[in-house]
């Protein structure tokens, strides 16, 4: 074969089967993301504070857990050489992650106005949430430490994610669209109906996952060589320390950081909107979001092929980033249902071409780590990538509450003031915009892989045989 030609060595069902993985995580995820606040805040009536609270002492677990599983999984075990080093991680977290999901709506039938009541939800909320985040990371670090191993050339790259971020839309619409058909706003019961749908869908996609989430014999061979012969294991804290000097790494991640802040808010206003600012339905969250997704759905392959005639990683990103920042504006000034759905729609023209560039532009700056240390540590890479995601949440907690303990939102309540409801499109849209004006200007400055880069690093890895 010819040197400027790139070997696809995997078939599209395989690539489609890991694509699954991407989808169980946007499902779980936004389902997650999008109801749990409003759950325990607006549902249970749990003080907005100990809400917040709750978050902060999930992301200090996240804090904790993210990096060591990355930093765990790295290494060879007994069943690495039959199983492989990842498959195994993801099926022993992916099962437990999904059932975990439905003990985050089984509070117990306490009153919260009281401070036994209280205590006993923010227990049972803060160790569900640890449970499941626990089961997530180690499924996602090792979902996403397969995907730059797995898929070496910058084509097949694309085509992987390509189909992962065309699956993974299907996710973000199930996430949004279905647990909405299955609550009804003021009936607890109704949210664990939802919770037991959400379970059921997980399970049959992580048995779709398994195909696509077997690593090839040649791969598990090819690091258990490396391992033994160049790479020396070092500490975890130097392992993380050392993460943290290469320039490129850090920017993605600060930047990926700033986009989580802006979809966990925008998310996790939408009940807020629907019920308080609409005064509509549930399922109206159902339309809107079904709607914004197909958006997102009709305009991803559209920019994976623009991405493919560009091959500029930054360039795309920095063009769909800057009309995402743009977008948000408008977000900021509806208060109709047709306006929602029509803002909404516009800003889901360009969020599935940033959402393609996330793993590519992840991918280029772990290779450019590997060709710098000539070691494969794909894993801590992507813990640390899964800790600031999750340190995005707490950023979303806290600016529900302080806004609205600015606001008078009042916990519980059926209906909100009008101050209130400024509060809510506060963290609807102005916090997401200035997020990705930060996020925008950060990786403008700063981030410097050109595609003559990329490819070279690639090459580097060839001749390191990683």
């Amino acid at each position: 074969m010819e040197n400027n030609k790139i070997e696809i060595s995997h078939s599209k069902a395989n690539m489609a089967s890991y694509a699954v993985g991407t989808f169980i995580n946007e499902f779980i995820m936004m389902a997650f993301f999008a109801f749990t606040f409003f759950f325990y805040e607006s549902e249970i009536g749990l003080d907005v504070w100990l809400v917040a609270a709750g978050y902060i002492i999930f992301a200090i677990w996240n804090a904790i857990n993210d990096p060591i599983v990355g930093y765990l999984t790295d290494k060879p075990f007994r069943f690495t050489k039959k199983w492989g080093r990842r498959f195994p991680w993801l099926m022993l977290g992916g099962f437990p992650w999904v059932l975990s999901y439905i003990l985050i709506f089984m509070p117990p039938a306490v009153d919260p106005n009281t401070q036994q009541g209280a205590l006993i939800l923010l227990v049972w909320f803060i160790m569900s949430m640890c449970l499941f985040d626990t089961f997530a990371s180690v499924f996602w670090v090792n979902y996403a430490s397969l995907f730059p191993d797995k898929f070496r050339s910058t084509e097949e790259r694309r085509t992987a994610n390509g189909l992962s971020i065309f699956i993974g839309v299907f996710g973000t619409v199930a996430g949004a669209i279905v647990p909405p058909l299955f609550f009804t706003f003021g009936v607890l019961s109704s949210y664990i109906i939802q919770a037991g749908v959400v379970v059921l869908i997980g399970i049959i996609a992580m048995v779709l996952l398994i195909p696509g989430g077997r690593e090839e014999e040649i791969l598990i061979d090819q690091f258990l060589v490396a391992y033994e012969e160049k790479m020396e294991r070092a500490s975890f804290f130097k392992t993380l320390k050392g993460a943290m000097k290469h320039r490129n790494f850090v920017v993605v991640i600060i930047v990926l950081f700033l986009y989580q802040v802006m979809i966990r808010s925008m998310t996790a206003s939408m009940p807020f909107i629907v019920r308080f600012i609409l005064s509509m339905d549930a399922s109206v969250i159902t339309v809107i979001m079904g709607l914004f997704m197909i958006s997102v759905l009709i305009w991803t392959p559209i920019w994976v092929k623009i991405a493919q005639k560009k091959n500029d990683n930054r360039k795309i990103t920095l063009i769909t980033g800057i009309l995402l920042t743009i977008f948000t504006i408008p977000l900021i000034f509806v208060n109709t249902f047709l306006g929602y759905i029509l803002a909404m729609i516009l800003w889901g023209t360009v969020l599935g071409g940033f959402w393609v560039t996330q793993l590519w532009i992840l991918s280029d700056t772990i290779d450019e780590t590997v060709c710098k240390t000539e070691k494969r540590e794909e894993g801590i890479y992507n813990g640390i990538n899964q800790f600031f995601s999750r340190i995005a949440l707490v950023v979303q907690a806290l600016s529900f509450a302080i806004v609205h303990e600015l606001t008078g939102f009042v916990e519980g309540a059926d209906t909100q003031s009008a101050q209130a409801i400024i509060g809510i499109h506060i963290h609807f849209a102005v916090v997401p915009f200035f997020a990705m004006v930060m996020a925008m200007l950060i990786f403008w400055k700063w981030y410097d892989l050109t595609p003559e880069r990329v490819k070279e690093n690639q090459q580097r890895m060839k001749e390191l045989c990683l």
